[in-house]
Formats: C-alpha cells, structure tokens, sequence
C-alpha cells in the first residue's frame, strides 16, 4: 500500500492486480506468438467495470480522474502483459473522452454504456501516412451529403481495427486551402467501421503482437450526421483534451512495464550463482538496477503530477509531455538493463525480459516522438523560438 495515495486509489491497484494476476506471463508470452487478441483479459477488466473508470457515471462509469486511471494502467501493465496488456483497455480511456466533453446527451447515452460493457470495441483512425504528427495535414475527406458525409481516405497504425466494431475518424471537411488555420476544417466522428466500405491490412511489428496495428483503407463511407462529434470544423480541437491525458498513460504504461523488468532482474540476480555467490551480490549488478529503480520512481512522480494538475482543471500541457518522455526512457532502459543482467537468458523468451523490452520501445515512439516533446518544453517552458 502507497500511504501517499488515497484509501480509494490504494483499493483501485489492488483490486485491477487480483485481475492481473489471474492471466499469468505464459499467457502473455502464448498470446506473442498467436497474434490473437486477448479477449479474455478484455472481457475480465470490463466485468470489473475497469473500461469505464473515467466515463460520466450516468451512463455507467465511475466517473474517476485520470490519476485513478493512470494508476489502473500502470498496474496493468507490471504483471507480465505490458503493452499488450496495456493496449488491450487503453483506448477506452482517452479514445472517448472527446464524446465525452462535446458530445450530445443523446450520443453519450448511446455509445458510452457498450463501450463500457466491453460490447463494443472502438478503433482510433487519425494517424496517416503523409501527414504523420503533422495532423492538419490529412487527406481523409468527408463530403457532406443529405443525411451524413462520405468519408474517403487512408489511416496508419490504426490499433484494434481487427476487432473493433466501432471507430473514431477525423476527416477533412473543408479544404486546407479555404481555412483560416491550418487545423480548422476538421471534423470528428464515432461510427460504425463497416467492412464493406473500410478495409483492414494488418502491420506486422516489433512487438505487441496480441494487439493489433493496422492500414486502413476508407472507400465512400457514409457516416449519418448524428454520429459527427460536436460542430463541424472543430475537430481538432476535440482532440486536444485527450492528448494530455494519454500522454499521462503511455508514461505510467512504461513505468509499469520498466518496474516489472527490474523485479524480475532483481530476482534472477539473487538466484543466479556464480563463482560460488549470487551475482546480485557484485556492484556491478546492484548499481545499474538501483538506478533504474529511481529512474522510474522519478518519472512516476511526474506523472503523477501532470494527472493531479489535470484532475485540478488545471494547465499541465508541458508536465504531460514530460511525464510520457520521462516514463518511456526509463521504461526502456530499465527493461535494458534487465535484459543485460539476464545475460544469454535475457534473450531468451521463457524469461520474459526480451519481450517487455520490444513492447515498451512502443512508447518512445508513441503517439508523440521524444522530438517534439523536447520542442514543446523548449518553447512553451524555456521561451525559446519555435523551431518547426
């Protein structure tokens, strides 16, 4: 028990570790090879009522912050299952938040309670291959039509589109050119992702394999104007409230990810002999583990800041981007290391510690490079000219 936590907060850990515990590493390590989704996990987080931790309790949630959240997930993702584990929920948490703030009464109470229940999965269509970050920039066009839009275009890394039945899209509904800036003119929508009209190519990948990332291609879908979030032209706006606090998550993903690494480190380390004692015991051994250790202790911190801040209402764009940088780099090195002191058994899969270390890669990467956060603090913190 944290006894800097609340009573509440220390119930949420303990209760979302009795799920954990109960879909053990060779579960995860059966799932890494298989591809397949892990469903089971799914439908066992959604039967504790996990998927709505942060939904508005009138349509069934908990109606929590996203400290309690982060905490979930950090939890999550430190008993064996890491990314892919972590992947799993991970969407219900930010992915919605935008119906959530800007969506009709009529649209929360229609699409919060199966997304919930675990009844419907959702699948994130923003990313694309020619715009990158750069998100003003995408193609993906919907046409305003009598009834709805026709929605035309391509996504990349778009995850769980394989067993999602639902999806969130942005789309271009005025053209670049005819905005006043470059992010006005887009438009966001939660709506069915039919087959007919939506393709799905599956992207082979480092890792995280259970969890699916995919191509997806969008040919002359009809969306019904009632499924639009919010105005039209507005969408990236929309998305803004829940950069924040997925960044929060991605870092405590990878916090949690890192500290699994380092117990299991610490444990091979003391049971590992070698010349007659544990090679634990050498400093060479201790060093590099005790520091990883405070490594991610530090950056939980952070990311316990940024959460409290946004809990409060209040500014914390450059505490979120720190907390997913700092979170990630001390996830990756401390499964790094892990690996290091596993020696030949660190590359070998029964131990884990390889397959920790190409899932939390992930979050170095994702959903915003280490770059760009170094550029955010740099001009929003420091005051220094924007350099892009």
């Amino acid at each position: 028990m944290n006894t800097l936590l609340t009573d509440q907060q220390n119930t949420i850990i303990a209760a979302v570790a009795r799920v954990c515990e109960s879909f053990g590493e060779d579960y995860w390590l059966k799932l890494d090879a298989s591809g397949e989704f892990p469903r089971e996990f799914h439908a066992a987080m959604a039967s504790g009522g996990w998927l709505g931790i942060t939904m508005p309790e009138a349509q069934g949630g908990s109606g929590m912050g996203v400290t309690e959240a982060a905490l979930m997930m950090n939890t999550v993702a430190k008993y064996g299952g890491a990314m892919a584990a972590a992947s799993t929920i991970h969407i219900n948490l930010f992915g919605p938040h935008p119906i959530v703030v800007f969506g009709t009464e009529e649209q929360k109470q229609r699409w919060l309670p199966p997304l919930i229940a675990g009844t419907d999965q959702t699948c994130f269509a923003v990313t694309e291959a020619d715009a990158g970050l750069n998100t003003s920039r995408i193609s993906t066009r919907a046409e305003k039509v009598a009834g709805g839009y026709r929605v035309t275009g391509r996504k990349l890394w778009t995850t769980t589109a394989q067993v999602a039945n639902k999806m969130i899209v942005l789309a271009r509904t005025t053209p670049l050119e005819d905005c006043h800036k470059p992010t006005a003119g887009l438009t966001l929508f939660y709506t069915d992702l039919d087959r007919s009209k939506v393709e799905v190519h599956l992207i082979p990948k480092m890792g995280r394999k259970a969890v699916d990332s995919n191509s997806v291609f969008i040919d002359d879908l009809l969306v019904p104007e009632c499924d639009r979030i919010g105005e039209e032209g507005k969408g990236f706006e929309y998305l803004l409230h829940s950069f924040n606090p997925e960044r929060i998550l991605i870092g405590m993903e990878a916090i949690g990810i890192g500290q699994d690494a380092v117990a299991r480190a610490a444990r091979y380390a003391g049971e590992r002999i070698v010349f007659d004692r544990p090679i634990g015991q050498n400093q060479g051994i201790q060093h590099p583990l005790a520091e990883r250790w405070m490594y991610l202790e530090s950056a939980q911190a952070m990311c316990l800041q940024a959460a409290a801040l946004y809990d409060a209402g209040l500014s914390c764009g450059p505490q979120a981007n720190a907390a997913k940088f700092l979170g990630a780099r001390a996830g990756f090195d401390a499964c790094t290391q892990a690996v290091l002191t596993l020696g030949g058994m660190g590359y070998a899969k029964e131990y884990h510690v390889e397959r920790l270390l190409r899932e939390v890669i992930l979050t170095r990467i994702a959903p915003v490079t280490e770059q760009l956060i170094l550029s955010h603090i740099a001009e929003h913190v420091l005051d220094l000219p924007r350099s892009y």
